[in-house]
């Protein structure tokens, strides 16, 4: 059997800060850190940091008493695997006083490179994702009738003393946790959100790997890179419901509340939306995105780039990462300023690479604005928003139509509804590609945050 006992203060001192002091049945407690310090190195799948041993109350209380927050009970097996890894199963129930819930959790020991292919291995047969949160966190969220906290959110704070392929593992890391946090809440498909930022987690992470790739190539990173694009793929369908329904779907409503013709391609919609979550769930349950996980993690720790014999890469990684940031956003930021004033009359299709180039340049620059201060970067990012917010806006409109010929290619039973929304999309369309062309010139005339010396 094993037990395990949490401690914190009646306000949860150590808990606010990250914190967690952990009794076992035998031995001394264990100030453990839960929470990554955001400039910490970090990936999916490590354990609490051990902080120390404590054997008196840590000063981290403030003076104030410790109480048992919630307990563990359940078995422990230890099994030894091939290659010289061994697995520690733990099984049991995490118990509190508002109640208790069923975890599990498997622990694999030994050489980093099988423990990584027996990780891999496993995840073909079982449900073995890294865990969202310690054992700790989920004792405190059960105790305190809470959510569990994420480690990581949004786009990660890299350091300028950091190696270049320092920042690239830091920042691995970061993004896969953000993807797997959003991962139940796009499986769940309750609200818009879990899809929406999951999405922008792959992008992020796809935008990363481009980014560095000039530094740090080959194919497994490749390769996860076209795991990631087959995930986004499966995203995308429920995504575009949402937005439609959200959006367009949402106007026309307010606007014709009681045309039935219109309420009638609404329940289609939805229908659609329910059919594109669906699709995507067992693709989120399924071995390849538990492959795809694990993937990130091997490439976080095992570095496979340095196996590439490329002599400038190898110089672009000893580079000064602020050095190597500059050249990459003088590159992209030449990309977009290349296509001047007037995008307003662009054609489709030259209107939206433009829309990709600015949104690339808008994920390169918030992945590098902490290298010269956030406040420094503050307005530049600011105006590429407010461009991305209108060419996505553009953008839904030309989406939306497509949707509509999906909808109206079903029986023609929808002509009349799907009319209204094709010529209402295209009204929002033609004001949107206003507002980003002003958006545009402001970018232009605003100028760049970095510097390229």
């Amino acid at each position: 059997m094993q037990a395990l006992t949490w401690l914190d203060t009646a306000e949860g001192a150590l808990a606010a800060q990250g914190l967690a002091l952990e009794q076992a049945r035998r031995g001394p407690r264990r100030l453990l850190r839960v929470l990554p310090e955001a400039a910490a190195h970090w990936h999916p799948g490590l354990p609490p940091e051990l902080l120390r041993f404590a054997a008196d109350d840590p000063d981290e209380t403030g003076g104030a008493a410790l109480l048992p927050l919630a307990a563990f009970e359940g078995t422990e097996t230890r099994l030894p695997l091939a290659e010289d890894v061994e697995a520690t199963l733990l099984r049991g129930r995490l118990r509190a006083v508002v109640g208790e819930a069923p975890v599990a959790r498997l622990i694999l020991a030994g050489p980093l490179q099988a423990v990584l292919d027996t990780a891999r291995a496993l995840a073909e047969l079982l449900p073995a994702l890294p865990p969202r949160a310690a054992l700790a966190e989920e004792a405190r969220a059960l105790a305190r009738g809470g959510a569990l906290r994420p480690r990581r959110l949004g786009p990660p704070a890299l350091d300028p003393d950091l190696a270049v392929e320092e920042a690239l593992a830091h920042a691995l890391g970061h993004l896969t946790e953000v993807m797997l946090w959003w991962a139940p809440a796009a499986h769940a498909g309750a609200k818009p959100d879990g899809v929406h930022q999951m999405r922008v987690a792959i992008r992020r992470l796809r935008s990363l790997l481009r980014v560095f790739r000039p530094a740090c190539d080959g194919a497994a990173l490749r390769g996860f890179d076209a795991g990631l694009k087959e995930v986004a793929a499966a995203l995308g369908p429920a995504r575009d419901w949402d937005v439609f329904l959200g959006g367009l779907g949402a106007e026309l409503a307010a606007a014709l509340p009681d045309e039935p013709r219109l309420a009638a391609l609404l329940r289609e919609a939805a229908k659609l939306r329910e059919a594109g979550y669906a699709a995507l769930r067992p693709v989120l349950d399924g071995p390849a995105f538990r492959r795809l996980a694990w993937d990130a993690v091997a490439l976080a720790e095992a570095r496979p780039w340095r196996d590439e014999t490329d002599p400038e890469a190898a110089e672009r990684r000893a580079a000064p990462l602020p050095r190597f940031a500059a050249s990459v956003l003088d590159r992209r930021w030449r990309r977009i300023a290349g296509a001047g004033d007037g995008i307003a009359d662009l054609p489709d299709d030259a209107f939206h690479a433009l829309r990709i180039e600015a949104k690339r340049m808008r994920y390169a620059a918030e992945l590098f604005a902490p290298l010269w201060g956030r406040r420094r970067a503050k307005r530049f990012l600011g105006r590429l928003a407010e461009v991305q917010e209108a060419f996505g806006l553009a953008n839904d409109a030309v989406v939306a139509r497509a949707l509509m010929g999906r909808l109206n290619g079903r029986g023609g039973a929808h002509a009349w509804a799907t009319g209204l929304a094709e010529g209402w999309s295209l009204a929002r369309a033609r004001r949107a590609r206003r507002k980003a062309a002003a958006a545009w010139d402001r970018l232009l005339a605003g100028g760049t945050f970095w510097d390229d010396d």
